[in-house]
């Protein structure tokens, strides 16, 4: 039996803080990694942040360069294939730091060392990978990954490129376009998705490309883009290309399957590439906020200004904590899957698999949190947050995308929950034995007794606690009416959706800051305690206003007037905490650093 909880699991046990990752826990090879990688965005990239602005797209592939012969591009790659075989974590780490400077460059790398090249080294035979990952991984070859075609965009099966044998059988001659294709400008191997024949899946394939050599491979303009102004984007035409049988990737009709698992890798490298990107834009903001006077004082001694601060950080910090969280416990899946005898391939799939939940979860929370801090830091700069001469027009630019690739954000909570109900009924998890269990507990007298909120988080837990039951009450009604057509209630779904993005955000959260005040004290962690409480209201409020929402949508009557009362007693605050308090305490912390601090 594992140890460790699975996907979704986290709705209906307890984790203790001490089972955690958290970032404070970086070894001192992991630590010196982020200082490095730090160090190089300083100095070649931050500095020249309008030349991404510009377009220039040479720049783009010369950072790309200069990453790969610092060994950055292989990080994930195991060492036999020229990379550094690192863990789940580690590459993690380097994504986060690798992706704050810029749009442009964060999508280049993503796009390169995620599905331009991991396909290969999750999929591929031996033979593909001697050849191919070494080149990749060094950066002397840039990839590229074309699924999505005009008509096929969140319905990435329905492709129309096709794929068909030779005479001779030795090669597939592919005939399509494929759009929005990230690093086309500059790679010289593409991951290329065809239907063979009337195929129900789609195939994947490994296609060289050589600008020199086109073999039938035409690239289309470089696209004008709101943002990520300087990441190569550009259609690409195939005409009859010729593609060596031996250069199909994994087995005919396996396609599809390899789209949605790399999909499930990027979308929780998506979320953890907004962190630093956030914590850049707050230190920006308040650098600003700190010199520019208004009525003879620094707005950022404001009180408007302090609540934006406060609020950017707390969802930088949040988001930040769910994802580490996450990160550990796919690296403890795929440590556990390989203790039971599975390649490291197999176990880096299957990991990041169980914990699809999870990834679909953050994903949406990061972006959407990105996308406030950078407006917020707009706000903060006002006029002048409007002008190309600030680091913010940009950055909320190039923030806008993360809401759309790696699957829409409508996509990923539709998902969610579709994902968390296929693995209750497949006996993954058990959620309606502790849905029954709420179901039951709305009917009994609840308890008047003064609880005990002594010990740090006492209060919180308990309220955690209440919001779990709230989602369990809610969507186990929601199953029982609709059964197998509750995935056609797409606005009760996202409801639900949006509960368990704040469930999990708020838990990683109390269990980050509770395992640091384990390593520190409640005094030096006063900031980050503030954060979570603040981080916790908002999170009720946003679970009774969806929880509402979705109760008015299915239940009337007696049902309704029950569920509804249910629901403002999983939402109901013993001691309410001072919001406006608990943001001083936050952004005075961040006023004085003169940087987001935690």
């Amino acid at each position: 039996m594992s140890k460790h909880i699975k996907g979704g699991e986290f709705l209906i046990k307890e984790t203790t803080s001490d089972s955690i990752f958290i970032t404070e826990d970086f070894n001192e090879e992991q630590q010196m990694m982020k200082e490095s990688i730090i160090e190089f965005i300083d100095r070649e990239v931050w500095p020249f942040k309008d030349r991404f602005e510009q377009k220039d797209y040479a720049f783009t592939k010369e950072m790309m360069t200069k990453a790969g012969e610092m060994g950055l591009l292989g990080v994930a790659v195991p060492e036999e294939y020229g990379g550094m075989g690192m863990g789940f974590v580690s590459t993690m780490l380097v994504c986060d730091y690798m992706s704050g400077a810029s749009g442009s460059l964060s999508t280049a790398y993503g796009a390169h060392t995620g599905i331009g090249t991991m396909p290969i080294v999750m999929y591929g035979t031996e033979e593909q990978k001697q050849k191919y990952v070494p080149k990749l991984a060094s950066g002397e070859w840039f990839g590229a990954y074309c699924l999505t075609e005009p008509g096929a965009g969140s319905d990435a099966n329905s492709g129309k490129t096709k794929a068909v044998l030779s005479d001779d059988g030795k090669y597939y001659n592919i005939t399509g376009q494929k759009m929005w294709i990230s690093n086309a400008g500059f790679c010289s191997l593409m991951i290329v998705f065809a239907r063979i024949e009337d195929d129900k899946n789609i195939t994947s394939f490994i296609v060289e490309y050589d600008p020199n050599n086109p073999n039938g491979i035409t690239l289309g303009e470089e696209e004008h883009k709101l943002g990520i102004r300087a990441s190569s984007t550009r259609q690409v035409f195939f005409d009859n290309t010729k593609v060596p049988v031996e250069n199909m990737l994994a087995g005919r009709g396996e396609g599809f399957k390899i789209a949605l698992n790399s999909l499930n890798i990027g979308r929780i490298k998506l979320s953890v590439a907004c962190s630093d990107a956030g914590r850049r834009a707050i230190t920006e903001s308040v650098k600003y906020a700190n010199e520019r006077i208004q009525f003879k004082t620094p707005i950022a001694q404001f009180g408007a200004i302090k609540n934006k601060l406060a609020e950017m950080s707390a969802k930088t910090y949040c988001s930040s904590a769910a994802t580490y969280r996450a990160a550990s416990d796919i690296q403890n899946k795929i440590n556990e899957l390989k203790a039971g005898g599975l390649t490291h391939q197999e176990a880096e799939l299957k990991g990041v698999e169980e914990f699809a939940i999870e990834c679909a979860l953050l994903k949406v929370y990061g972006s959407e949190a990105i996308q406030f801090i950078t407006d917020e830091g707009i706000q903060i700069f006002g006029g002048m947050g409007f002008s190309e001469d600030t680091p913010m027009e940009s950055a909320w630019r190039d923030a806008r995308i993360a809401r759309i690739y790696e699957g829409t954000n409508e996509i990923n909570r539709l998902l969610s929950v579709s994902m968390l109900l296929k693995r209750a009924f497949k006996g993954k998890i058990d959620l309606m034995t502790p849905a029954m269990a709420v179901a039951n507990d709305l009917m009994a007298i609840p308890s008047f007794e003064t609880p005990d909120y002594s010990v740090l988080f006492a209060e919180e837990k308990e309220i955690l606690a209440k919001l779990k039951k709230a989602f369990l009450m809610i969507a186990g009604s929601a199953v029982q009416k609709y059964t197998t057509k509750l995935g056609e209630e797409q606005q009760l779904v996202m409801a639900a959706a949006e509960m368990m993005i704040e469930i999990y955000i708020a838990e990683s959260a109390i269990l980050k800051t509770e395992k640091l005040v384990s390593k520190t004290s409640e005094d030096a962690c006063e900031g980050q305690i503030a954060m979570v409480k603040l981080n916790l209201f908002n999170a009720v409020e946003k679970i009774g206003t969806k929880g509402k929402e979705a109760l008015y949508s299915f239940t009337e009557g007696d049902e309704q007037r029950m569920m509804l009362m249910g629901l403002k007693r999983f939402t109901k605050y013993t001691n309410f905490p001072n919001i406006i308090n608990l943001r001083k305490i936050i952004a005075d912390k961040v006023i004085e650093e003169n940087s987001y601090c935690f």
